[in-house]
């Protein structure tokens, strides 16, 4: 069945022991996380067949990942706990080496050049949103891995660089500026 109706009274169940109203702050975070992870799918759905889709894929399953910790309670949490500093530095090494392969623009760039930059310009803007949340959450204090935030602070400056790669890949050297062309 799709559905238990145990979410009918406005709460939701964790993994552990209890549930939440579904206004909970950790139901927020993981709200938009799972935005970030559909928007990310809709990008990838817009690449074509390029070796970075592959990568695209990896960390959508590390969302999840993120997702299950943050859904855990706390003395689950360590149980679920995937994303370390590993996780950090292969962001930043991706980040390097797309990098390495783009011209930066030097300002503020408009979205929607093409499909599928523009869906990498949004899964940024969600994934910030979810960064906020789960700074929230480690702020207070119901999360304890800092990590998280960090994972996604350099997720969304790659989905940035993903943006700029997908324009210069398709043939698009320079991106449409804020100020005008």
């Amino acid at each position: 069945m799709f559905f238990t109706g145990k979410g009918d009274d406005g709460t939701t169940g964790l993994l552990g022991e209890g549930r939440v109203q579904k206004f909970d702050r950790r139901m927020e975070a993981l709200g938009a996380l799972d935005e970030a992870n559909a928007a990310l799918g809709l990008a990838r759905s817009l690449m074509g067949d390029i070796p970075e889709t592959a990568l695209v894929l990896e960390i959508q399953r590390q969302l999840y990942q993120l997702m299950a910790e943050i859904a855990a309670t706390p003395e689950n949490a360590a149980r679920f706990q995937k994303i370390d500093e590993g996780s950090v530095q292969t962001l930043e090494n991706q980040i390097a080496a797309l990098s390495s392969r783009i011209i930066m623009p030097a300002e503020f760039i408009v979205p929607g050049d093409s499909p599928a930059s523009a869906a990498f310009s949004l899964a940024r803007t969600v994934v910030r949103r979810a960064e906020r949340r789960v700074v929230e959450l480690v702020d207070s204090g119901m999360v304890a891995n800092r990590l998280l935030m960090v994972f996604l602070n350099r997720l969304s400056s790659l989905l940035f660089v993903l943006e700029i790669y997908i324009l210069q890949q398709a043939g698009r050297q320079k991106p449409t500026l804020a100020k005008g062309d």
